[in-house]
């Protein structure tokens, strides 16, 4: 595994930042002491910081002569899961964890950040942008609504997300849709409640509701092309209390997502039709509240390209994860791609017996993948912002 040595020298410090964070875990919106520690450090290393965009969110500048300006990204929320890690620095902060890595990105940019503060190997301008609430709440549509890209214009922006189930520290790139949207519609089926032993005299919703999650799954297999990917799951159906009791309303929760704009629009189409017409043809209604959330996240081709040089001019092929496909998860950078081009790409967080997925309650991040992900860090700022050579007089 290669790692920078101005990297490695700094790596006990980087992972101590990493794990405390880990252990003071905040959600979204609340990131006010990972905000203050990210502030402080990008102070003492000599950023231009900036406070409050977003909520919670931070930007750290730094010029370093005329060239480009390049964006580089992390977000810094946890996730309302209570940890069963057993770890030595296992969150203090109870039903809050750090379950997605996003202490491991925030600690990987700081790393990088402490580097290239004393580098002469680039010329240009590096913003780098810590971000609130990514989970779920839109925090990257929050700072570019606050004028993230007019107080801090950027000729383009990255993103990078720990990944288990893929090599430890290998990269992943895809230029297009990488990443899904994600919709959450809310579904309430309007019946007409009664005794279970009369239910002729009722309108049953939890019928018209198991209608509903069945004639839902026909949308993907019989209204989208089977070519394109379309996902609709019922997470949650609530209806009654009692054996004997017909309710007079059921509750369905569902999740969306397509790797297209035009699939996402038709799926809504679609959904808010079928349920409607499910619920009236048995005798009932339903209300759609249809809430659209992230949307496809579209990695420009250009910056795609540009990402994927720096890596191979440093770690080579085998440094690569090889035949990289879309992922069906979802991303509020797409928010910033929207804005400004650039590049969401991945780094492997392991593949060995045990690994856990994202947002399991085992899950901790990698602190070789913040020694890997910080040094390829340095090396597309130094990809995109070359240094200019000296003119002796």
């Amino acid at each position: 595994m290669t790692v920078l040595a101005e990297i490695e020298h700094i790596r006990d410090e980087m992972i101590a930042i990493r794990q405390h964070i880990h252990a003071h875990p905040e959600l979204g919106f609340e990131e006010f002491g990972t905000s203050d520690l990210v502030a402080s450090k990008l102070e003492a290393w000599g950023y231009t910081v900036h406070l409050g965009l977003g909520g919670t969110g931070v930007v750290g500048q730094l010029r370093r002569g005329p060239g480009p300006t390049i964006g580089l990204r992390a977000d810094m929320d946890a996730l309302p899961i209570h940890e069963e890690t057993g770890l030595n620095y296992a969150s203090v902060n109870e039903g809050k964890m750090h379950a997605c890595g996003h202490d491991g990105h925030t600690a990987t940019l700081l790393a990088a950040a402490k580097v290239l503060a004393t580098s002469r190997n680039f010329s240009g301008t590096v913003n780098l942008i810590f971000q609130p609430a990514e989970e779920g709440l839109g925090g990257a549509r929050k700072m570019v609504e606050q004028g993230l890209f007019e107080l801090f214009p950027c000729d383009a922006i990255f993103a990078m997300h720990n990944m288990p189930g893929h090599p430890l520290g290998k990269f992943g790139f895809l230029a297009g849709p990488f990443m899904a949207s994600s919709d959450t519609v809310t579904v309430t089926v309007l019946g007409k409640g009664g005794h279970g032993a009369v239910p002729y005299k009722a309108i049953d919703p939890v019928l018209i509701a198991s209608s509903i999650v069945l004639n839902l799954q026909s949308i993907v297999s019989r209204n989208i092309d089977p070519l394109d990917m379309a996902i609709v799951s019922v997470g949650s159906l609530q209806a009654g209390k009692a054996a004997n009791v017909i309710p007079s309303t059921a509750k369905l929760e569902i999740s969306v997502r397509s790797l297209s704009a035009a699939t996402r629009d038709l799926l809504q189409a679609r959904i808010t039709a079928l349920v409607k017409m499910t619920a009236q043809g048995l005798g009932g209604d339903a209300q759609v509240h249809y809430n659209r959330r992230y949307p496809v996240l579209v990695n420009h081709q250009k910056e795609t390209e540009l990402a994927i040089a720096a890596a191979l001019d440093w770690v080579g092929e085998d440094g690569l994860i090889q035949n990289m496909r879309p992922l069906t998860g979802s991303e509020d950078f797409a928010f910033m791609l929207q804005h400004c081009p650039g590049s969401y790409l991945i780094v492997g967080n392991g593949d060995d017996e045990g690994s856990v997925m994202c947002h399991h309650p085992e899950f901790d991040f990698n602190d070789q993948c913040l020694l890997m992900g910080a040094s390829y860090w340095i090396k597309l700022v130094e990809k995109m912002l070359p240094a200019r050579p000296s003119v002796l007089s």
